[in-house]
């Protein structure tokens, strides 16, 4: 199955909540957990065990694993293995975008199934030139996995880039935004490339009501977003969107009860998305 189709088939039956795992080192402290690799495989065990039936995308930030050099690498690999054992979608936050035999190598080594990283979908950067993506963008569709595409965030240095005109007279993110919707166009239920579009940015004046693919949009909760952001932001695109939470959810853990309850609370916030 195609991976817009599973995602689809996922946020259908559990509604369109991404959690994301954001070991940071205060939050593991806040959890009386150590903070090193043994810290983050408990907080991982924990996390993936309260809502791995709970949500349709678990997104590990790979960043938080990778500080702990090789152990925080087997126990990221160890987390990929223990989400899709849970039958929900493993979205691996590494924002990757480089170019040549690089890009491919990183393709290879998060959309791959024989790798041990190997995620369901990964983010992607595109400001080396979309093009530069197109081993990911293969790989991915050979592998049934997904992509998530940076268009336009929410940190205020990114509209230096994203809002800059192209000789066109486009925006640069618009021609990311476009150059998705290409490939998306006419595969149902739901494309398998989406963005990344911040669910605080208000309304910038770009079209992403015609990607037909998935809309990731980070900072619902505790980063400020709120439903009628989320309205204010998608327009129409609204049943393709993929809020996303971290902090906002995770601060009720340990306690798997609290954690389950506070997922189920920021669901029923999403129903009238879809």
């Amino acid at each position: 199955m195609r991976f817009g189709a599973r995602l689809r088939a996922l946020t259908d039956a559990r509604g369109p909540l991404c959690v994301g795992i954001d070991p940071h080192p205060q939050l593991l402290a806040a959890w009386g957990l150590p903070v090193d690799a043994s810290g983050l495989q408990r907080f991982c065990a924990i996390v993936v065990d309260a809502l791995g039936d709970e949500v349709a995308v678990l997104k590990p930030q790979s960043a938080f694993f990778e500080r702990c050099g090789s152990a925080g690498i087997a126990v990221l690999e160890w987390t990929l293995a223990a989400i899709r054992e849970a039958g929900v979608i493993a979205l691996l936050d590494v924002k990757r975008g480089d170019i040549g035999s690089t890009m491919s190598a990183y393709a290879a080594a998060y959309l791959d199934p024989a790798s041990p990283l190997a995620a369901d979908a990964i983010t992607l950067s595109p400001y080396l030139g979309f093009g530069s993506l197109q081993p990911a963008i293969d790989l991915a569709a050979e592998h049934g996995r997904g992509l998530f595409v940076l268009a336009l965030t929410s940190n205020p240095e990114g509209v230096q880039v994203q809002h800059a005109r192209t000789a066109g007279g486009a925006s640069v993110a618009q021609e990311v935004i476009d150059a998705v919707a290409a490939y998306n166009r006419g595969v149902e239920p739901l494309g398998d490339i989406g963005l990344v579009v911040g669910a605080t940015i208000g309304r910038t004046g770009h079209q992403v009501d015609g990607v037909n693919g998935p809309l990731l949009a980070p900072g619902f909760g505790a980063q400020g977003g709120t439903v009628e952001d989320l309205r204010r932001v998608f327009g129409p695109a609204l049943p393709d969107v993929l809020p996303a939470t971290s902090r906002d959810l995770l601060r009720h853990g340990p306690d798997r009860e609290a954690l389950r309850a506070a997922a189920r609370g920021l669901r029923g916030q999403l129903t009238s998305l879809r």
